[in-house]
């Protein structure tokens, strides 16, 4: 994955690091938890063809920095300071593509009011994602500085993948290595999955939906977990204009297993470039 490298500052003076590559109108690509914008890998070379694609890294991983107190007030920041730039560089609102925690990013900087033009959310989560049990054994192993019976932990009971695809993950990771370009997904888990869970439990939908205007189309895979349907559903019916495409025989995972539908809903979506 290869683009031109920036970086902007949010609110709170927290570096956000950016790629970017293509032409075309401006998109903003928002990833998910236990990530980066490596994220983006499988769909950078569908996208980049038919537009100014910029990924960022959230707060805490990869190139973007972070600061000791956390919310999602300041995530909902850190989306609207990049949609400033894109704006201003472009000369209008940017599409964007939010997936599963990004979505939630990318919805509370709409509300915000940033400079959004349409949306396309994958899965966003909410307290249906993180029950109380799960939440309590997750602080519990991450304290007991098990890390990676933590991810194992969130990949299967919430993201819904099975033992034998984690192990498969493991490998490819440990394939991987480690250094510059490489996502260490057990440091990011240490530091931001157990706010980002406590951050979902606390989340009112009707809240972070109230304030949006702009439309949007929600991506739901029919093998995707439980919550991630009813999180939807709840987002769908409050915000005008939006409407949900359902991802036939596909989970949480999509961006992965079938990258080229993902990049198919969105350019259909957002229209011929």
């Amino acid at each position: 994955m290869d683009g031109e490298r920036g970086l902007v500052r949010s609110a709170d003076g927290t570096p956000i690091g950016l790629m970017s590559a293509g032409t075309g109108p401006p998109l903003l690509l928002v990833h998910g938890g236990l990530s980066g914008m490596l994220r983006w890998a499988p769909l950078w070379p569908l996208l980049t063809p038919r537009f100014a694609v910029t990924a960022m890294d959230r707060r805490g991983r990869g190139s973007s920095g972070d600061a000791e107190d956390y919310s999602l007030d300041r995530e909902f920041d850190d989306v609207g300071a990049v949609l400033e730039a894109l704006a201003a560089r472009g000369g209008g609102p940017v599409d964007v593509l939010g997936h599963s925690f990004g979505a939630v990013c990318v919805l509370g900087a709409a509300g915000r009011g940033a400079p959004v033009r349409r949306m396309v959310l994958y899965e966003p989560p909410g307290p249906p994602t993180v029950p109380a049990d799960w939440l309590r054994r997750l602080h519990a192993t991450i304290g007991a500085g098990q890390s990676g019976l933590a991810v194992a932990s969130f990949l299967i009971e919430v993201i819904g993948l099975t033992r034998e695809r984690v192990n498969e993950l493991r490998e490819q990771a440990l394939q991987a290595g480690s250094g510059p370009g490489v996502d260490d997904v057990l440091r990011v888990a240490v530091r931001t999955l157990g706010r980002e869970a406590e951050a979902l439990a606390a989340l009112d939908l009707g809240a972070l939906a109230a304030g949006v205007a702009q439309p949007a189309r929600f991506l739901l895979g029919t093998a995707s977990p439980p919550w991630a349907s009813a999180v939807t559903r709840v987002l769908a019916a409050q915000l005008p204009g939006s409407d949900v495409v359902a991802l036939e025989g596909e989970g949480h995972e999509a961006l992965d297993s079938a990258p080229q539908r993902v990049a198919d809903e969105l350019v259909g979506y957002l229209g011929p470039v």
